[in-house]
């Protein structure tokens, strides 16, 4: 079974004054998957608490996939692609060509995301937008490929053939 966090990233959220619906809804797809939410973690959209909470949950938890949701946008707050592209060792930008893909079909507003996938360690670690809808949304875009990106970043040597 492959392990997962959620890390929900609000000012708003970090304080207690706004409930996170985003992490729920994602642990909710995960679980269907499943894909076992070992750890979730809020914090403000501050650059080095998001990078220390990837960190731990790259290094220390060693899971296989870490979602961040919230902060992705161009407020001058929306730090969590900068933050993440500073704990990554590769980009997976067609992951997040998908997302931005799929949801210019719902959206306009899309094309303003600067969401960012990438690898550190073995841990796939995927910036997701901050409401409920938009995070479920962009995720289901990359499910089908999760467990194979996973497979093949913990060393997987078999051929990449995808099934008739």
């Amino acid at each position: 079974m492959l392990r997962a966090g959620i890390i929900t990233v609000s000012d708003r959220g970090s304080q207690g004054i706004r409930e996170d619906l985003s992490g729920p809804a994602l642990a909710q797809v995960l679980a269907k998957e499943n894909i076992e939410v070992c750890c979730t973690s809020i914090v403000a959209d501050e650059k080095q608490e998001i990078k220390n909470v990837i960190i731990k949950f790259a290094d220390q938890e060693r899971l296989d996939i870490i979602l961040t949701t919230g902060g992705t946008g161009v407020s001058p707050r929306d730090v969590t692609p900068d933050a993440t592209l500073e704990t990554l060792e590769k980009k997976i930008p067609g992951m997040a060509e998908a997302m931005r893909r799929h949801s210019m079909e719902i959206t306009p507003h899309a094309m303003i995301s600067r969401a960012v996938v990438g690898i550190r360690g073995n841990s796939l670690i995927i910036n997701l937008p901050g409401s409920p809808k938009g995070a479920k949304e962009n995720l289901s875009i990359i499910l089908p490929a999760l467990k194979h990106a996973v497979e093949k970043i913990k060393g997987d040597t078999s051929e990449c053939a995808t099934p008739a």
